[in-house]
């Protein structure tokens, strides 16, 4: 039985922002554990990468590469970091960070704050590959006068130390970022990062939000085929509103947890059929329970992301959800959870 439940009271009388610190600190004070070797059967293999089970952390939790092997060592199949931009910045004002306790969700509006990517690298450099797989998940500068340029020197400065990288466009908290997703400049940001990347980098995701027409929908898909992006990852968070009940309800931001879910799983639904299956993909928003990560399977998803989850349900969640498939898997006759992908 996890201690969780019993704490998550004190830790709510927090500051959300400082809480998170808090958490980054005390990971950082107890060294990092092996993480546990998962069952042969959870194991997903895209874009050339053996993934140990289809459960990974999100970017945002750990934005600057600092307990990206403390996390792998709590189940997580994978570990993504980041929003990392080239240079430090500190991001919106604060208050910018806001739990929706009755909702079992997060609006936040942080604004890509992060140290930089030259401070990530030096961490990421050192790591030990074999703990464990580490994306990378690259941004623009709020300021900069050449996004794109910004993301070609962020593939370039990063793929070193990448598992794979991910071309982050889909952040409503950086005003303008979204309009990256307009076919004709996404055409050009993926042609200048796969070439930053080089022809011996790691693999390419592209992360998209959810609040997209189904024209755009099927305009990202064309281009990213077109391009040879290694796979998707639908989405981030949404400035929607559904029917909310905390008194947050009303803040500006990109809304996470629960309440995203239903829109997260009718997007990957989209981006399944635009691409006819023809790319993996990733799906993020609304996890937290093992039954929901099944259900994104079961509808195309090769892997799933959570973080909000997190605050809610406690740091062991990712193992929880990992071995709760591994039983769903059993249960429903299926040899792998490769095998699942798609079949629902």
């Amino acid at each position: 039985m996890t201690l969780y439940p019993l704490l998550r009271p004190l830790i709510f009388t927090i500051d959300a922002e400082r809480a998170h610190r808090l958490s980054i600190a005390g990971l950082k004070a107890v060294p990092a554990i092996g993480a546990k070797r998962a069952p042969r059967e959870l194991q997903v293999q895209i874009a050339g990468l053996t993934f140990p089970n289809p459960v990974g952390l999100a970017p945002g939790f750990d934005k600057d590469a600092e307990v990206f092997d403390e996390m792998l060592g709590l189940g997580f199949g994978h570990v993504e970091i980041g929003t990392v931009t080239p240079l430090p910045q500190s991001g919106n004002p604060k208050p910018r960070l806001f739990r929706l306790r009755e909702d079992e969700a997060v609006i936040n509006r942080m604004g890509f704050n992060n140290a930089g990517q030259a401070a990530a690298a030096k961490r990421l450099a050192r790591r030990d590959r074999s703990r464990g797989i580490v994306g990378i998940n690259i941004g623009a500068n709020k300021d900069s006068e050449d996004r794109i340029t910004d993301y070609e020197a962020g593939a370039r400065a990063m793929a070193p130390m990448a598992d794979y990288l991910t071309i982050n466009i889909s952040s409503p908290n950086t005003p303008g970022l979204r309009a990256l997703q307009d076919e004709g400049a996404l055409d050009a940001l993926l042609e200048r990062v796969l070439a930053a990347r080089g022809a011996e980098g790691p693999p390419v995701f592209l992360k998209v939000a959810p609040d997209l027409e189904p024209a755009d929908i099927d305009a990202i898909s064309r281009t990213a085929i077109t391009r040879g992006i290694d796979a998707l990852i639908v989405g981030n968070t949404t400035i929607s509103r559904p029917a909310l009940h905390s008194r947050h309800a009303g803040e500006t931001g990109g809304l996470s947890g629960k309440p995203l879910a239903p829109l997260s799983r009718q997007r990957l639904a989209d981006f399944r059929k635009a691409t006819g299956s023809a790319m993996p993909i990733i799906a993020v928003g609304g996890i937290d329970s093992a039954e929901e990560a099944w259900a994104r399977i079961r509808a195309g998803a090769s892997l799933v992301q959570l973080y909000t989850a997190l605050a809610f349900h406690g740091p062991g969640l990712g193992r929880r959800i990992a071995l709760g498939l591994d039983k769903l898997r059993e249960r429903e006759g299926f040899a792998s959870i490769a095998e699942a992908v798609g079949t629902g």
